[in-house]
């Protein structure tokens, strides 16, 4: 009896909602929106499914209002956006789906503690997710003449239009083939920055069950269907958080954002000479490029980023470039903190390699040899090789390093699948590393690798999660081909559920190691091949994924084949770079190649913690910092 009166409340919950919403479907059909065809209807339908996959309402509640920008203005009816505002709703129970309001103000108005308010003449667009067997016959027909795609278990959109009357009913009516124009834009959009909101841990009240995010503001380029397209395949779109962060000019921003406006640079009547921190390393001076100890170097007053020998050269190199990216260079210093691993104990600056490294006693051993100049000599690939496991990590102490053993007690509904990481802190705890281990220095090539194919390729994470391979390209390979005990770990993450096969392709493959095949794990293999990219990409097994990790796109003249093909294939590629500064350029480059970016310059939480800095510049640099992506 028990069961069967569970089995009826969840009927009566899925068919009349409870908590957050205004209710079930009101049997609007998209077949009878003007205008529209069935072209159209398809991607619409996989766009609602791509969001409904990375669950939102896992972390969103109605309380977390979005600003949407689509375009510009002039580009909708009324030179306005639509629906400049939107929410989650079904976190708390209810229905499960999003809101669309006119304004920040209308959202505010209908969001209650518990339930929405229905106010009058205040009109919203909705879009929920509801189960087949619950529809109007009219959807049901429509998602079957189509073979429209389903989000999670049986659901599908519906999509509408409603607004509460002065009576306290609520009237429909089906959204306009504009509207659903930009519910496409704000589906694609969304799915993808959503997951990048950071918790802002120390915001919030202590009375409320909310969880406060960091002002966030992100803008993604969208390609419309083809059906809609007119001309402009691409188009903008802005999502923020709260609505009226997007909007407003600041001079600085967090970590995930992107500052719409920097302040005017000084005039030469500001200059100031302040001096480099004594303790830095050899630097050269960003005019001349002469080298210049730390205690004799100077910096730029403002910005405090940028290294001159004298003040003539500082006086010179701002006229001639320093003027148009000083407050950029000072927006990058003020986020530095952000960019911190605070967790780790051991040392993490690097100004001086050979130094930081004998500090810790790992200098000229095992793997650690890549991480200076002192064996330069060798090539990639072919450092001297001892032992086990103990001397590829330099002799650490044994509780001090991952070892070739599989994650214990790591099941999912009592199955094995791959272990998803968030950061650090949490694979430094599944090992039971001690923070005061650097071993994430190195393994931040391979996690990265890993985070990629299980949290940023929906398409890779889908096929180990059923059992399949993956095959990835791996662009430019250097140093980590000295690594493979650490890339050894990615076997272990898979938890015993698929595989992934990496070719690593580049011009830094020894000859004598190039062809050759390396099982350095039970699910993990990898494939060398010496060559430029576009020129042995016909003779590799087509790949699923396209990775690039601290790739300086803007300094290799060979990029620009590899960024032709990978344009022409419409494979999902990932790059890394070092600093924000590496990443504005990449973006250009890729911009330039004709490649849209669809993941966004996001820090990467598998970056290394070892801050190292460019030789001319006090910007912070980390290896693998920087994560962003397209044809994603």
């Amino acid at each position: 009896m028990d069961l069967h009166l569970k089995n009826l409340f969840d009927r009566f919950q899925e068919q009349f909602g409870s908590g957050p919403g205004l209710g079930p479907g009101s049997g609007t059909c998209l077949m009878k929106v003007e205008g529209i065809s069935s072209n159209f209807i398809k991607p619409l339908f996989k766009a609602s499914a791509a969001l409904y996959r990375t669950e939102p309402w896992r972390r969103l509640r109605p309380g977390h209002l979005f600003g949407v920008r689509v375009g510009k203005d002039s580009d909708w009816s009324g030179k306005k956006q639509p629906f400049p505002c939107s929410q989650f709703i079904g976190g708390d129970g209810g229905d499960i789906g999003f809101y669309m309001f006119r304004s920040e103000n209308d959202a505010k108005k209908m969001t209650g503690p518990r339930e929405t308010i229905r106010v009058p003449n205040v009109e919203l667009l909705r879009v929920t997710y509801e189960l087949e067997t619950l529809m109007f016959p009219s959807n049901r027909k429509m998602i079957k003449s189509l073979s429209l795609e389903a989000s999670g278990n049986y659901r599908f959109p519906v999509i509408d239009v409603a607004r509460c009357t002065s009576s306290g009913e609520l009237q429909f009516r089906n959204p306009t083939l504009e509207e659903l124009k930009f519910v496409y834009a704000f589906l694609r959009a969304i799915s993808l920055v959503h997951p990048l909101l950071q918790e802002d841990k120390e915001g919030g009240s202590n009375w409320t069950r909310l969880t406060c995010f960091d002002p966030f503001i992100e803008t993604v380029d969208i390609q419309w269907p083809p059906e809609i397209a007119r001309g402009h395949e691409l188009v903008a779109v802005t999502i923020s958080h709260p609505p009226g962060q997007a909007y407003e000019e600041k001079t600085s921003s967090t970590a995930s954002s992107t500052p719409t406006k920097y302040a005017e640079p000084p005039d030469e009547a500001t200059f100031m000479d302040v001096r480099v921190n004594s303790n830095s390393s050899s630097r050269h001076c960003a005019m001349c490029e002469k080298e210049v100890n730390g205690e004799q170097s100077l910096c730029c007053g403002r910005c405090r980023a940028v290294v001159y020998c004298t003040s003539l050269c500082q006086k010179q190199h701002w006229k001639e470039s320093h003027k148009s990216m000083c407050g950029l260079y000072k927006a990058m210093m003020e986020r530095e903190e952000e960019l911190v691993m605070k967790i780790f104990t051991f040392p993490c600056s690097a100004d001086q390699p050979c130094k930081w490294l004998e500090s810790l006693g790992i200098h000229q051993k095992g793997m650690w040899r890549r991480k200076c100049s002192c064996y330069s000599h060798c090539p990639f690939g072919l450092l001297p090789v001892k032992g086990g496991l103990w001397d590829s990590w330099g002799g650490l102490d044994e509780e001090e390093y991952p070892g070739d053993v599989p994650f214990r007690n790591q099941l999912r509904d009592g199955i094995s699948s791959p272990i998803l990481l968030s950061g650090w802190s949490e694979y430094y705890n599944l090992r039971s590393l001690p923070l005061s281990t650097p071993v994430a220095d190195i393994l931040s090539h391979p996690l990265t690798v890993y985070y990629i194919l299980t949290a940023l390729s929906i398409n890779s994470k889908n096929l180990l999660l059923k059992g399949k391979e993956v095959i990835l390209h791996y662009l430019g390979p250097e140093g980590e081909m000295d690594w493979m005990p650490a890339f050894a770990e990615i076997g272990h993450l898979l938890n015993g559920l698929g595989n992934i096969q990496i070719v690593m392709v580049g011009p830094e493959v020894p000859t004598s190691l190039s062809g050759t095949t390396s099982g350095i794990s039970s699910r993990v293999r990898v494939n060398l091949v010496r060559g430029v990219y576009q020129e042995e990409a016909t003779y590799l097994p087509s790949p699923h994924v396209i990775v690039a990790l601290n790739c300086a796109l803007d300094r290799y003249s060979n990029w620009g084949g590899a960024l032709d093909l990978i344009k022409s294939t419409g494979v999902p590629a990932f790059f890394t770079e070092q600093s924000e500064i590496l990443c504005a350029n990449a973006k250009q480059v890729l911009r330039g190649a004709g490649l849209h970016i669809t993941h966004p310059v996001t820090p990467n939480p598998f970056r290394s913690p070892v801050k190292n800095h460019n030789s001319s510049t006090n910007l912070p640099s980390y290896s693998n910092g920087f994560v962003l992506g397209v044809n994603t």
